[in-house]
């Protein structure tokens, strides 16, 4: 397999798109004013503690306070949490040091933890913890007991805190483990010192996104990193002086003249990945419906009809669904629930088959999940970690005509609801006239299709009846003024 990581930035928003085999995979946008603030340590205040959630909120110095689970509590490096009161081990009023879990997601808080980890190129540092551990992605167990005995001769000389072997630690020398680890304790360090100079906010910041990408998702397989900013592409390449020597090699500056995602064509995709309903190449297609709750994620064969039977027919379709609901959940970084309806299978072994399809094709998914079996009904649950607001959360806002519900009402129903408004009005108003404000699609209905029954109202209330357009309004919204 060949990777390739492509950095988009300009001075308002970074872009990353990770390609597999030439085909874009990830996307990850951040902008200026929302950065990712996931894994930043804050120190702050107990606002508000609730035993019937077995939560508090915490104060920490952002437009929304922090939700902290009993579970995510620590005491003296200790988790105390039985199950039940909360308030007896934290109070309002009380400092902390939180670490950020998830960024905040629509109207809901940041989700926090007093479980610190510090990530680096090679481990992770578990400060409040002794244990050692090593990343179930390195599956050889030779190596992994090799890693195991280096951490622990190492720790044995004098390095406190817990640490857990990434990925990325698979083969890599003994001194280069003894030097990550050493890198951790001064940090932890210097964040320790940070704390005490700071009152309320942020104690500690990760890297910033074009960084954080060399150290998290760089793998053998790269191929080549690619960055179309000169200040940043020499950050990286210091960076990786540094840290990553096996990286520097892959580091390219883009200097042409059309933009680099439009040479991938990337953008195309960005706009594609926004879109309601995906395309299959047999004919089929996939609609998204992403709610708060949960994403549903219908399949259907659509136009269609290339086997000879419709079981095969619908097994083809269900197949080539679930490699492309594997791409697309990466691609719009959906997570939570997710419903996956697929056409009705009533063969056993095609249901195990489009199963294990779809688990192989999120096997490289870095968010962590969970694949449930094929119901009754053909729906498949999954449930995939939540770390940051989905691609359709950071580009898109509610439409302002349908409220972000995807329909908007029809001119007729409207039409319908403003003759009611005209009967109420008309029996508890003494009114000689009323003016109906309405829009262009309305009140043309008004004076056409409906004129026949607006003369039959106007006669029996009594009343003349004027209308005015107004452009601003949406087919839903109306006004009738007494005049």
């Amino acid at each position: 397999m060949s990777d390739e990581i492509l950095i988009n930035i300009t001075p308002p928003e970074t872009r990353v798109a990770v390609l597999e085999n030439g085909v874009l995979q990830d996307l990850i946008v951040e902008r200026q004013h929302k950065q990712d603030i996931v894994g930043n340590l804050y120190r702050g205040e107990i606002c508000r503690v609730m035993p019937g959630i077995q939560a508090a909120f915490v104060e920490i110095g952002l437009d929304r306070a922090g939700f902290l689970h009993a579970s995510d509590v620590l005491v003296n490096g200790e988790a105390p949490y039985d199950g039940k009161g909360i308030e007896k081990i934290l109070q309002q009023g009380q400092k902390v040091i939180v670490q950020i879990l998830k960024a905040h997601i629509g109207t809901k808080g940041p989700r926090l933890t007093m479980s610190i980890s510090i990530p680096s190129r090679y481990q992770v540092f578990l400060p409040y913890s002794e244990k050692l551990a090593i990343s179930q992605q390195i599956e050889n167990e030779p190596e992994r007991d090799r890693l195991l005995a280096c951490m622990k001769v190492f720790k044995e000389q004098g390095y406190p805190g817990g640490y857990i072997a990434r990925t990325a630690a698979e083969t890599v020398e003994g001194e280069s483990i003894r030097a990550d680890m050493l890198f951790l304790n001064k940090l932890w360090g210097l964040i320790e010192l940070q704390t005490k100079q700071v009152e309320l906010g942020l104690i500690y910041e990760d890297l910033p996104l074009a960084l954080k990408i060399l150290r998290d998702w760089y793998r053998p397989s790269v191929t080549k990193i690619v960055i179309d900013s000169k200040r940043n592409f020499d950050r990286m390449a210091d960076f990786s002086v540094k840290f990553m020597p096996e990286v520097e090699r892959l580091l390219g500056l883009y200097k042409g003249e059309r933009p680099l995602f439009n040479i991938y064509n990337i953008e195309n995709e960005i706009k594609a990945a926004l879109e309601r309903k995906v395309a299959l190449k047999s004919g089929g297609h996939l609609v998204f419906d992403q709610t708060e709750a949960m994403t549903t994620i219908d399949v259907n064969t659509g136009s269609y009809l290339g086997c000879v039977n419709q079981e095969k027919t619908v097994f083809k379709t269900n197949l080539e669904a679930a490699q492309a609901t594997a791409r697309q959940l990466r691609l719009r970084n959906l997570g939570g629930i997710i419903i996956v309806d697929f056409i009705d299978m009533h063969n056993e072994e095609h249901k195990v088959s489009v199963l294990s399809a779809l688990e192989k094709a999120m096997s490289d998914d870095h968010a962590k999940h969970t694949i449930s079996n094929v119901s009754e009904l053909g729906l498949v649950e999954i449930t995939r970690k939540r770390t940051r607001e989905s691609l359709k959360h950071v580009m898109c806002e509610p439409c302002e005509m349908c409220n972000g519900t995807g329909t908007v009402q029809t001119p007729e129903t409207t039409c319908y609801e403003i003759f009611r408004e005209i009967m109420r009005d008309a029996r508890q108003y003494e009114a000689r006239e009323l003016l109906v404000l309405a829009s262009n699609e309305v009140v043309e209905r008004l004076l056409d299709e409906e004129s026949t029954t607006l003369a039959d109202l106007e006669a029996f209330v009594g009343i003349r009846i004027n209308f005015r357009v107004e452009n601003r309004y949406s087919q839903e919204q109306y006004d009738v003024v007494l005049a």
